[in-house]
């Protein structure tokens, strides 16, 4: 059924505080990782019927048109997701970005926090917006008590790629994650263990989950990874030992450095070189036999944020660089990868 929750103006969500349930779980967990069981026998994916985001409820006109909510049928169970169409229909394949939002929050607060729904329809791009169950993803492998499946959100990925292919006109050969924070983890999953389903991947303040929980790339994918240099939340050099905590178990993470570099040797790379930029430094990874490269943006002085955006982050996050346009650094990334990890000899 069409969901009739009107989203909150794009000028409110600048204006108000995080939610609490986001500042409180990212503060205790760390944007930790897990996932969900499905049932025995899962049911057959379908889509509902899609109900157009009302007048006054999404901001921007322009971010507004084209934009509708949506319900897919993965494993049993009903899952929601923003679409946000290009301004321009065409008949040809298009791009399709799948946008992961951080733990605590949902797919209109990383709209407004990324602005990716504007710059993506600028550039002829279909971008989705997932919802996570519990307001959270499952980017590690360990099962939990509250996640017992560690491999549903990855399904549930696979199967949101294959019906905008469907019904979308979504280009298979075009497929690009992103996500934030907890998100970014999952954007990170989704390259490392389905490869050829995505051109490519970017993570802002996400990680590779290590330990019993570890993410392991299987095969080269051109990836970005953009972190704050200062984040309190999940430190740059990752937590191997994290605290308990009594809701969900915390993921220890890789280093920032150290996941891109996994992607970097999942991808046969040589010696990365790094690079000086104005308010951050560049690494690159150059995958084997291909144009193709891994990338790590480390933003000086930057928080648990997404550099570039507009939204005042919650106290103890840390500060919101203005040095990088992390959204337009991150689409032109995916269109120059594209095809990188596909057509390269290996």
């Amino acid at each position: 059924m069409p969901e009739n929750a009107p989203a909150l103006p794009r000028r409110a969500l600048r204006s108000r505080a995080w939610p609490a349930a986001l500042v409180l779980a990212l503060a205790l967990t760390g944007c930790g990782t897990t996932s969900e069981r499905p049932p025995t026998a899962p049911a057959p994916t379908t889509t509902a019927p899609a109900a157009t985001v009302p007048p006054g409820g999404g901001g921007d006109p322009a971010a507004r048109a084209g934009l509708t909510r949506e319900h897919l049928r993965v494993d049993g169970r009903t899952r929601r997701y923003l679409l946000h169409r290009p301004a321009t229909g065409t008949a040809q394949p298009r791009p399709l970005v799948i946008a992961f939002h951080g733990r605590g929050s949902d797919p209109e607060e990383l709209r407004v926090q990324s602005r990716l729904a504007e710059d993506a329809r600028a550039r002829g791009m279909l971008i989705a917006f997932p919802e996570g169950l519990h307001q959270g993803w499952g980017a590690g492998t360990r099962p939990t008590r509250q996640r017992p499946d560690p491999d549903l959100d990855v399904r549930f990925a696979e199967a949101l790629v294959d019906e905008l292919v469907r019904t979308e006109r979504a280009d298979p050969e075009r497929v690009y994650a992103v996500g934030f924070s907890n998100g970014g983890s999952m954007a990170l999953r989704t390259a490392a263990q389905r490869p050829d389903l995505l051109a490519g991947a970017a993570a802002v303040s996400g990680q590779l989950p290590s330990g019993p929980a570890a993410v392991r790339p299987t095969g080269p994918v051109p990836v970005m990874i953009v972190y704050g240099a200062k984040d309190p939340v999940r430190p740059l050099g990752g937590w191997p030992s994290p605290p308990p905590d009594p809701t969900e178990p915390i993921t220890p993470t890789l280093s920032a450095r150290a996941s891109a570099q996994a992607f970097a040797t999942a991808g046969g790379a040589g010696r990365p070189v790094t690079t000086a930029g104005k308010g951050y430094d560049r690494t690159v990874w150059r995958l084997k036999g291909s144009p193709a490269t891994v990338q790590l943006l480390v933003v000086h002085g930057g928080g648990h944020t997404w550099p570039g955006s507009d939204m005042t982050p919650p106290d103890g996050f840390g500060p919101t660089s203005r040095a990088l346009d992390a959204t337009d650094t991150i689409l032109a990334f995916f269109e120059d990868a594209r095809g990188g990890h596909r057509t390269g000899a290996p």
